[in-house]
């Protein structure tokens, strides 16, 4: 059976966790998703809720997997793979951070967890990093598909999954919402990446390049699908500073602005519910 409700999560650094406030408010209201798809640290945050942690809880586990100490651990070796690619053995998987504290810490709260598996059925978005085409993940170890989607280049090693080498999700499609077209009603978190706000330095042009980009393929993918007829409801996060995407002491702020957002949608997304209803039983 088609699900009913999606939760689409895209990809946004610590502000995906607003994901936790927005179910929070959806759930005092007896509103809960049947499907969650997410993309990047979205897929984090979703795979949180996807197994059935309240909100409250749900935030203390993101506040233990997003910390300091596990996203950004540097590997030294790293600045000498740069400077002697070919002595130092630089290849496809070069990262600048260490991922085994990443993977611990995913072990430990996933554990042995497949998608397949999880209370609430979860779809992630990853890329191949071959093809630059992107995929949805729907069953196969969870750990290993956040593993993936979360595995920005650069930054973190990319991820073999049945035989593939996947990245983060957020290259080929930062706002999954084709992933969740079977739905009657798609609830999207989609997070803009704020531009720089000087281009003194390498990285902050790179910075603006990679995020025009990523801005713009969001907009493009919601556009595809609103074209398409689907019913979708655009949650607007709110926050009162600009907060960065690996400012873990941002979390309860960020839930919080959550839980506004979610509220704010519970007349469009009440009407849209209704009238999906309404036209399934005009079809029966």
């Amino acid at each position: 059976m088609p699900p009913r409700l999606a939760f689409v999560i895209g990809s946004g650094g610590v502000r995906s966790a607003a994901a936790l406030g927005v179910a929070g408010a959806l759930a005092e209201h007896g509103i809960r998703p049947d499907l969650i798809v997410g993309c990047s640290s979205g897929a984090l945050m979703g795979a949180v809720l996807a197994q059935g942690v309240e909100p409250r809880a749900a935030l203390q586990l993101a506040t233990e997997l997003w910390s300091a100490e596990l996203t950004q651990k540097r590997r030294w070796r790293a600045w000498l793979e740069l400077a002697l690619p070919r002595l130092a053995g630089f290849g496809p998987d070069f990262a600048m951070r260490d991922a085994r504290g990443i993977q611990r810490a995913l072990e430990r709260a996933f554990g042995t967890v497949r998608l397949e598996d999880l209370p609430t059925p979860m779809r992630v978005a990853a890329t191949d990093a071959a093809s630059g085409m992107p995929l949805t993940l729907i069953s196969g170890p969870l750990v290993d598909a956040l593993r993936a989607s979360l595995a920005v280049p650069f930054l973190f090693p990319s991820v073999a999954v049945a035989g593939r080498r996947l990245v983060d999700g957020a290259l080929s499609d930062p706002l999954p919402v084709a992933a969740a077209a079977d739905a009657a009603v798609l609830l999207t978190l989609g997070l803009e990446g704020a531009m720089p706000r000087r281009v003194d330095r390498g990285s902050r042009l790179a910075a603006q390049a990679t995020t025009t980009l990523i801005n713009n393929l969001q907009e493009a993918r919601l556009s595809a699908m609103r074209a398409r007829g689907a019913r979708i409801v655009e949650l607007l996060l709110q926050l009162e500073r600009r907060v960065g995407l690996w400012e873990p002491a941002a979390l309860p702020e960020v839930f919080d602005a959550g839980w506004r957002a979610g509220e704010r949608a519970l007349p469009q997304l009440r009407a849209l519910l209704q009238a999906s209803t309404a036209a399934e039983a005009r079809a029966a």
